[in-house]
Order: C-alpha cells, then sequence, then structure tokens
C-alpha cells in the first residue's frame, strides 16, 4: 500500500509560515531542523492526529517555485486544502484572529468551504463535507 507521508507549500518566509500554520491555523511542528545558514527543513501536521501524514514548509523563492505561486494566486486557485469539522466556526474562529478571507463560507455540492489568506503568499481551502 502507498500512502500521501508528506506535502509541501511553497512560502515567502519559512519562520513566519511557521508561525502562522501553528500559532494561527492550530498545527504542530513535527520536524525542524537547523541547515545552516538558509531557511529551515519545517513540517508541520495536524495537531494530536495523522502523525503520518505532513506539510513541508518550503521556501518559495526558486526561479521554479516563485512563478508557480504567483500563478495560482492570481487564478485564485489554492496551494492546498485542509479540512475541517465546521467551516462557519473556523471560519469565525480565523476572522477573529485576524485572517483574511478571500472566499467566504459557501457551499457547492456536497462541499462547504472558505478560501484564506495564509500571509506567506498562498491562499488555502478549508472544506466540510456535508450531506
Amino acid at each position: 500500500m502507498i500512502k500521501l507521508a508528506m506535502a509541501g507549500v511553497y512560502v515567502d518566509d519559512v519562520a513566519r509560515a511557521h508561525a502562522f500554520y501553528t500559532d494561527v491555523l492550530g498545527f504542530e511542528t513535527r520536524t525542524h531542523v537547523d541547515m545552516g545558514g538558509g531557511a529551515p527543513f519545517v513540517t508541520v501536521g495536524a495537531a494530536g492526529a495523522q502523525a503520518d501524514m505532513e506539510l513541508l514548509l518550503e521556501p518559495g523563492d526558486s526561479p521554479i517555485a516563485d512563478p508557480y505561486r504567483k500563478a495560482l494566486r492570481e487564478a485564485g486557485i489554492p496551494s492546498v486544502v485542509f479540512s475541517v469539522d465546521d467551516v462557519a466556526a473556523e471560519h469565525a474562529r480565523l476572522t477573529g484572529l485576524g485572517v483574511a478571507f478571500t472566499q467566504e463560507p459557501q457551499r457547492q455540492g456536497q462541499v462547504l468551504m472558505a478560501v484564506l489568506d495564509d500571509t506567506v503568499g498562498n491562499l488555502v481551502q478549508l472544506m466540510q463535507q456535508v450531506d
């Protein structure tokens, strides 16, 4: 069996991304390794869950990553999608913390979704399965 172990998201600043993804979104740090002079190697994951799945916060200033991220953002396409139990509650919590949303919660078929700005160059979609 093959399982997804790690996915990456390119960010403007790894330290700022780490703070946002842990302090604001509520992820926990899984790995934080100083790489000697450059950005640290940082992964985060769902707090207390999915121990075998991590999100790598990758420096996004490479000649490949930078245009890719900018094109996604300009097209309004999220770089990553996270599932939540209650989109409305997360929207209210995050709005209260000053997070900017580019798309308010709305239903699309069997999914409630909202899109936020992660402050480090990406749009992030929150989604909730509904009946």
